[in-house]
């Protein structure tokens, strides 16, 4: 079958490829976790999605063959409909529509109990990412246990159900940290980036009934302003409203949820946060920036001021049922807005140069996602 796969620590070395078609009672990455007998899932592949990791991976930033051989299929935001499940899977059945997550558990207490999201390991293992082919191909199989149904109307979001669970880990993370303070009821909060991310994030932040501010570089009116005020919150441009200068305007708030890829975004959030107030980052910065902070001031601030400071990545199988809870909730109430992340399908995958270029060169390009079958 068809695959798109690089070759790790070559830059742009994306390419299409012929693998050898899965069966029911292959096993996919042994060198991690087997699936146990009867519990296989093969899977048509629909669509998957793709995002900067998949561009900084054929940039050969990171990421790593498995074991024995050269090439990754990448790939890690999947969405396809079950073809075969083993003789023991009782959760789904022929016809189902499903995402499935990503990190695969390694041998620490957390992955044991079914954290692999925070392992506590230095090696970890992602498909499509790091030490395990992804989804990047005509079909896949895995453990039923990684699989998460999407309900058949939500089927044209299901390509999300991936990014939805990142934000939705990130909320729940910062919530359940805040359970420190006993009380915590935010009211306002800032969301740092309007990429898919911050869209989704300033979806789910609306649902909870605050005040959002998501706030991007680029001056309206565009798309991602109209999403974002679809969903009910006020989209800031940073060129002509600098953050700081909004907290005079509106107050600080109380969360804030970075996604802009940006380290002194990341860092300046630090200044503006209210008193009991969280910041979660959720964007990776790969890289050297170097950021001049008044260390000393925010440092009395934050211990003065009861700060806190959360990150987050990756999602189990719990974070992916709330993200694609949220998608559904998200459509009943603003029906239509979410659909309009997806902006730039890819039809097949023989298309993969121009999947690449869109993610490298086309800066309108919100979501790219490949239509595979």
């Amino acid at each position: 079958m068809k695959a798109i796969a690089v070759l790790p620590g070559k830059p742009n070395s994306v390419h299409l490829r012929d693998v050898p078609a899965p069966k029911l009672l292959d096993q996919p990455h042994p060198h991690v976790c087997k699936i146990p007998e009867g519990r296989a899932v093969l899977v048509k592949t629909l669509q998957v999605g793709v995002d900067a990791t998949d561009r900084e991976i054929n940039e050969a930033l990171y990421g790593n063959a498995p074991p024995g051989g050269e090439h990754l299929v990448i790939g890690h935001e999947s969405f396809g409909q079950v073809m075969e499940v083993g003789h023991k899977v009782t959760e789904l059945k022929v016809g189902d529509y499903v995402s499935c997550t990503v990190r695969r558990p390694g041998g620490s207490l957390y992955d044991v109990i079914g954290r692999n999201d925070i392992t506590s390991e230095e090696t970890y293992y992602e498909r499509g990412i790091n030490l395990c082919h992804g989804y990047m191909a005509e079909s896949f199989v895995d453990d039923a246990e990684y699989m998460v149904k999407v309900p058949v109307n939500l089927k044209h979001l299901g390509v999300l159900s991936e990014p939805a669970s990142v934000c939705a880990k990130a909320i729940e993370q910062a919530f359940l940290a805040q359970q420190r303070l006993q009380i915590w009821n935010p009211k306002r909060a800032f969301v740092l980036g309007a990429g898919q991310i911050g869209l989704l994030a300033t979806m789910m932040l609306k649902l909870r009934g605050m005040d959002v501010y998501t706030l991007a570089t680029r001056p309206g009116p565009h798309r991602k302003q109209e999403i974002a005020e679809a969903y009910g919150a006020k989209y800031v441009s940073t060129r002509q409203t600098p953050m700081h200068d909004l907290v005079k305007q509106v107050g600080k708030p109380d969360l804030i949820f970075e996604a802009t890829g940006n380290a002194e975004v990341a860092f300046r959030a630090m200044e503006v946060v209210a008193h009991n107030g969280a910041v979660v980052w959720t964007s990776i910065t790969g890289g050297k920036h170097d950021v001049s902070i008044d260390a000393a001031k925010i440092n009395l601030e934050w211990v003065l001021g009861n700060k806190l400071l959360v990150s987050s990545v990756n999602g189990n199988r719990h974070h992916f049922e709330s993200g694609i809870a949220s998608l559904a909730l998200g459509e009943m109430t603003y029906p239509g807005v979410t659909e309009r992340i997806l902006t730039h399908p890819v039809n097949g995958l023989d298309n993969y140069a121009e999947m690449m270029r869109l993610l490298v060169e086309d800066k309108e390009a919100l979501k790219v996602f490949v239509n595979v079958a």
